[in-house]
């Protein structure tokens, strides 16, 4: 079993074992993502580069991931076949050729 199986399995379960499923429509947990995704992003705020407290860090990151796979699994989405085939349209849109070292977006290179 992959580690992200396992990882998704265990979140379920601290889910299901809280009766908190109930409240886990589709749109709440887009919400709940885009919330612990700011406040990842708060972490930053007002700092200079990579200055951010670790723990932090950590914490906010963990919940970011929490969301996403508990988002995924709503939808019954296997993460690893979602991100891999956005990373192939991702080479499509990004040819090395023109991106390389560039952060133009795909329609300005």
């Amino acid at each position: 079993m992959s580690d992200l199986k396992r990882l998704t399995e265990a979140i379920l379960a601290f889910r299901d074992e809280r009766d908190w499923a109930q409240y886990h429509t589709g749109k709440d947990l887009a919400i709940s993502l885009n919330v612990e995704a700011g406040e990842l992003l708060e972490l930053f705020l007002w700092k200079k580069g990579d200055d951010v407290e670790m723990e932090g860090l950590k914490d906010e990151l963990a919940d970011v991931f929490y969301g996403a796979l508990l988002l995924a699994a709503h939808y019954r989405l296997d993460v690893a076949d979602i991100v891999l085939a956005k990373l192939e349209k991702n080479k499509k849109k990004y040819p090395i050729e023109k991106s390389k070292g560039s952060s133009s977006k795909y329609d300005k290179l």
